[in-house]
């Protein structure tokens, strides 16, 4: 997060039904999302995935979150007025490592995740959790 020259983003475990979510990461860039829930967002990234440089935010001062924004879209009302998805940062070794969980004193439920590797689609194993 030091290193955050606009937006870092990273992944986050444990958060929408999956081992976790976060950035998919191609060559140094953001080149995706590993989601199940609404995919489509303009930054399907999780709260605590994502950090943004001070000196960005006070250089964008109409830049803020939207407190009319739809379920799961209060992520993207911010960061569509900060940066474009290109230019995101990936962190924590490229996306491979989760260093950030949504933590609960319950069994995660993991249905998106059971779901999502029906399909063909789970999250990557290689990612350490």
């Amino acid at each position: 997060m030091r290193w955050t020259r606009g937006v870092s983003v990273w992944p986050v475990g444990l958060v929408g039904g999956l081992r976790f979510e976060g950035p998919r990461v191609q060559d140094g860039r953001v080149v995706g999302f590993h989601t199940a829930w609404e995919p489509n967002r303009p930054f399907p990234v999780d709260m605590a995935g994502f950090a943004v440089a001070l000196p960005l935010l006070l250089a964008k001062p109409d830049a803020q979150f939207d407190a009319t924004a739809p379920r799961g879209h209060l992520e993207s009302s911010l960061l569509s007025h900060l940066v474009d998805p290109k230019d995101l940062e990936p962190r924590a070794a490229n996306c491979t490592r989760v260093l950030v969980w949504h933590t609960r004193t319950e069994k995660p439920k993991m249905k998106q995740e059971e779901q999502l590797q029906r399909q063909g689609r789970g999250s990557d194993p290689a990612v350490e959790v």
